[in-house]
């Protein structure tokens, strides 16, 4: 049995679901047997799957009394489908985890263990990050720009793998929008958050749905989407292109007044022309994406919706 602490008596993990249906099995039994003796629930979060996965669920659901299931009308994103879980769990504390067995439901008490120390949030940090290298550094740049929104607190340990107090939900529970990122929303929350070392499997089946470019997206949708950092940075590009300009104009000033004449050439003109542009355009491009996300969430595009729910009777709620 798990031994729990002050502060929680119920534990509700929370697994977004996007064609997994060959590892749910697994996935239910190996979390059942690590949280026997202690009160939980399972919410799977259907992601728009193209396979089975929405039909195991309901099975499971049937089977096993821990299990629920929520099915989103689309796929809309890892994050959205665990900010649409996290609102529906019921327990003291949520975990979430990935649905590819790549974090083992075993580990699952050494964050819970960890919340007894004083810390509202726990990460599972992997001691060998079992991605190719590709992956790696794109996981390296969403930190970056997780580091940005959020604080080097949050992105020095950051993973899928988390255990957080529910009540951490309140300081976003007002939040809308298409452009989610869990982590981002928790450090709104809470600054108290501590990391521990867990085992970190390879893929169990098939092959990961993140690309490169949809992990540079989510990095960029940290950055433009919940830090103002972006347009400081296009500021001082700005202003140093400026500040170059003015030297240069110094320059050719000081040609004129040595040598009677400016300085020749059309290669220095055009390339005078190309570095304010180019940081014209730099700015530009930045202020485009904030006008961009701006644009979205006026338009009131709900970051989930939930087409159908199962309960732990197997019954459909629509």
């Amino acid at each position: 049995m798990l031994a729990r602490v002050p502060g929680w008596e119920s534990v509700s993990v929370v697994v977004p679901v996007f064609n997994a249906e060959a590892t749910l099995d697994e996935l239910v039994e190996r979390i059942e047997a690590t949280l026997v003796g202690t009160p939980f629930e399972i919410v799977l979060v259907n992601d728009g799957s193209v396979d089975g996965s929405w039909r195991r669920i309901v099975e499971l659901a049937a089977a096993h009394p821990s299990v629920r299931g929520l099915e989103l009308s689309r796929n809309f994103g890892q994050h959205n489908a665990l900010l649409a879980g996290v609102r529906a769990a019921r327990g003291d504390v949520i975990v979430t985890l990935d649905d590819d067995l790549q974090h083992p439901p075993e580990e699952i008490p050494k964050l819970l263990t960890q919340l007894g120390t004083g810390v509202d949030l726990v990460y599972g940090t992997p001691a060998v990050r079992q991605h190719k290298p590709w992956r790696n550094l794109s996981a390296h740049l969403v930190r970056v720009g997780l580091k940005s929104a959020a604080g080097a607190e949050f992105a020095a340990s950051v993973s899928p793998f988390r255990a957080f107090f529910a009540d951490l939900r309140h300081a976003f529970e007002s939040f809308a929008g298409p452009y989610v990122s869990v982590d981002v929303l928790l450090s709104w929350a809470t600054t108290r958050v501590g990391a521990v070392e867990v085992d970190h499997a390879e893929r169990a089946v098939g092959a990961s749905t993140y690309s490169f470019g949809k992990l540079v997206s989510l990095a960029l949708t940290m950055l433009t989407g919940f830090s103002t950092r972006p347009l400081r940075v296009a500021s001082l590009v700005g202003l140093a292109a400026t500040a170059f300009g003015l030297l240069t104009l110094v320059y050719v000033i000081v040609r004129f007044v040595i040598d009677g004449n400016p300085v020749p050439g059309f290669p220095f003109l055009a390339s005078m022309i190309a570095i304010f542009a180019g940081a014209q355009l730099f700015a530009l491009g930045i202020i485009g994406e904030y006008i961009g996300r701006m644009h979205v969430r006026i338009m009131s595009q709900p970051a989930y919706v939930v087409r159908r729910e199962v309960g732990a009777d197997g019954s459909e709620h629509r």
